[in-house]
């Protein structure tokens, strides 16, 4: 049985949807890439994408998200999710650049917490997030100032997801809070609630939700939603006073999309099957699953499972595959056969890394991602306060 039926997926239309054409330079979507990309047909790549990284040697390092495709991986210094990318990037200062095949986020927080003489490098400046786009600057200073109108500012901590831009981040670090990854979520909204009565979550309310009820034992009427795109929210300063979890209406659009009705079902096709599931996944989902955890965690688990084991899915497609790839024997399938994969970090393919790395080869600088000196510092500030978490 191939790899391709055992994961039982049907890729719709939407799977490689591209965006980012024409948008705000500052969105996470990014703007068009410029340059002359070789055609993806071109058999000769895998050879020019050797030859341009070896020219390159120790000068470039080039960090491989989990989600990215594996003819991306394959390039790879290393793989992992968004932080700790990042955090190998900082460790490695004498790689003058830093390739980061990612998105837009991620590439921003490498430049973060990396030195100044670093250049990190985004293949394809319309690689973003839809999730960090569902919270901009102005909507979140917004809505800190209907949390002051209703008298409670004073008493949130924000506490902002890592997959978020770095103004959202620099405003995390203004006001006090911390930055969380889905793997210390838990951890740094117990740091919140130690010094505020109230937390601002941002940008997905199924992680800030998941995390509240599910790990630390709040009701779900404990939480509302913040809607930027309603007046005040669409809450009432009622609303905010009683609530403990603020969640921003914010959501992964790849595992935002599991249902119920996909756990039911693949429990139906397949007796026995463990289902594991990312925490941004929705609530539901997550309380109907077997495990949950984040992309690290899930590899762990799989790594870990006894042979013969089945095991369905709720994270990006890129990943699935290849852990079904990595352990045939075991049965590994994806979650939904509807869900696609996360067509913004599909942006980042074999064509953009050829153009990138050769034209870093030639000596021409491309698509440098460079976070402001006043939004890097408060950014910074949030996640240090992260990193020291009890």
């Amino acid at each position: 049985m191939t790899t391709t039926q055992t994961l039982d997926v049907q890729p719709t239309p939407l799977a490689l949807l591209l965006l980012g054409r024409e948008s705000d330079p500052r969105s996470e979507r990014g703007v068009d890439c410029p340059g002359d990309l070789p055609a993806p047909s071109d058999p000769d790549l895998v050879a020019r994408a050797r030859a341009a990284k070896a020219r390159l040697g120790d000068k470039v390092f080039i960090l491989g998200h989990h989600y990215q495709r594996d003819e991306v991986i394959e390039f790879a210094d290393v793989t992992g999710d968004s932080f700790k990318l990042a955090r190998d990037a900082a460790a490695r200062p004498d790689a003058e650049y830093i390739v980061f095949c990612g998105v837009h986020f991620m590439a921003e927080s490498a430049d973060i917490l990396t030195s100044e003489r670093q250049q990190v490098i985004l293949p394809d400046l319309a690689a973003g997030c839809s999730m960090a786009d569902m919270a901009s600057a102005e909507q979140v200073a917004e809505c800190w100032d209907v949390l002051a109108e209703a008298g409670v500012a004073d008493v949130t901590v924000p506490v902002s997801y890592m997959n978020s831009s770095a103004d959202i981040k620099a405003f995390t670090g203004r006001h006090g809070g911390t930055i969380c990854t889905s793997s210390n979520a838990r951890r740094a909204l117990e740091w919140a609630f130690s010094r505020g009565e109230k937390v601002l979550f941002l940008p997905d309310q199924h992680l800030g939700r998941n995390t509240a009820v599910r790990d630390m034992g709040f009701a779900l009427e404990d939480c509302v939603v913040y809607n930027p795109h309603k007046p005040n929210g669409g809450l009432t300063a009622e609303q905010l006073r009683d609530a403990k979890m603020i969640l921003w209406r914010g959501h992964c659009s790849v595992h935002g999309r599991f249902s119920l009705e996909s756990v039911e079902d693949v429990r139906a096709r397949i007796p026995g099957v463990n289902v594991l599931v990312h925490p941004e996944c929705k609530h539901e989902v997550v309380a109907a699953a077997d495990y949950v955890g984040s992309t690290e965690h899930i590899i762990k688990m799989l790594d870990e499972a006894p042979a013969g084991s089945a095991w369905a899915l709720g994270t990006e497609l890129n990943l699935v595959r290849r852990l079904a790839n990595a352990h045939p024997d075991k049965q590994i399938v994806f979650l939904d056969k509807t869900v696609c994969f996360c067509s913004t970090m599909n942006r980042i393919d074999l064509p953009h890394l050829v153009w990138t790395l050769e034209s870093l080869a030639d000596g021409k600088l491309v698509n440098r991602i460079q976070v402001d000196a006043e939004t890097e510092h408060f950014a910074k500030l949030a996640l240090e306060q992260m990193l020291a978490l009890p």
